[in-house]
């Protein structure tokens, strides 16, 4: 890898447990292939010339690699081990990562996201006017502000809490989030905290300036079995 790259750090590290699978989410299959194949080739579709890294944990590297040769998945991949946490994980791909590069990270588990998107973003980050860009989608639930107890017996209570939100106001941020890398590696140099609930979390923590674009409404992160349903009806009817 070398500066001027676009790279992609797929994060793929996680096991899945809300799943309910024997085998991580990341691998199991949506149409004719495993979610991680159909969320990287997204990439390959919008940036042909993209370096990819993909973030694994440590004992699927080699399943992973042995299904892209028995399959002729032929995308040229750093595989790296991920770590004790999401950022930890982030932060040994970064090590891997040269300085004037921009680099978007995304969630293996979305596969759904169009090659558009991901060339829009990248075309808005090559101007060099952002130093990060995430894609956000608005809230169309009413949202409630709840305090939860727990009881002596395990029970769960939920009360208002008196606040209110405007849901005006409100955006859910999805992925691939795209950063310079010298600062999102500056980033990642922080000490961990469990307020860190995204890369643009650590981002911001640094200082980094977030700039916003309107993202998908199906780039969703497939997370429990409702979710792959979804995303297999999606597929067989659009045909992806």
């Amino acid at each position: 890898m070398k500066a001027g790259d676009k790279i992609l750090i797929v994060m793929a590290a996680g096991g899945g447990s809300r799943m309910g699978s024997s085998v991580p989410k990341q691998f199991l299959s949506l149409g004719d292939k495993p979610v991680l194949r159909r969320t990287i080739e997204v990439f390959l579709a919008a940036e042909p010339g993209i370096r990819v890294v993909t973030v694994l944990p440590k004992e699927h590297i080699d399943t992973w690699k042995e299904y892209c040769l028995s399959s002729d998945f032929n995308c040229p991949q750093l595989l790296v081990p991920g770590g004790f946490t999401r950022f930890h994980s982030v932060r040994n791909a970064l090590e891997r990562v040269p300085d004037g590069a921009i680099v978007a990270i995304h969630d293996g588990v979305r596969p759904l996201l169009s090659p558009e998107l991901v060339k829009e973003m990248f075309s808005k980050m090559s101007t060099r006017r952002h130093r990060a860009l995430i894609p956000v989608i608005p809230s169309t639930d009413t949202l409630k502000l709840l305090d939860r107890r727990e009881g002596p017996d395990g029970s769960v209570t939920l009360s208002d809490s008196g606040e209110e939100l405007d849901r005006n106001r409100v955006y859910r941020a999805q992925t691939p989030q795209m950063f310079l890398s010298e600062d999102i590696k500056e980033a990642y140099a922080q000490a961990f905290d469990t307020s860190f609930t995204d890369d643009a979390s650590v981002a911001a923590r640094k200082g980094i300036p977030l700039s916003f674009q309107e993202g998908e409404r199906y780039n969703i992160k497939l997370t429990t079995p409702e979710d792959l349903a979804l995303a297999r009806m999606i597929i067989s009817t659009t045909r992806r």
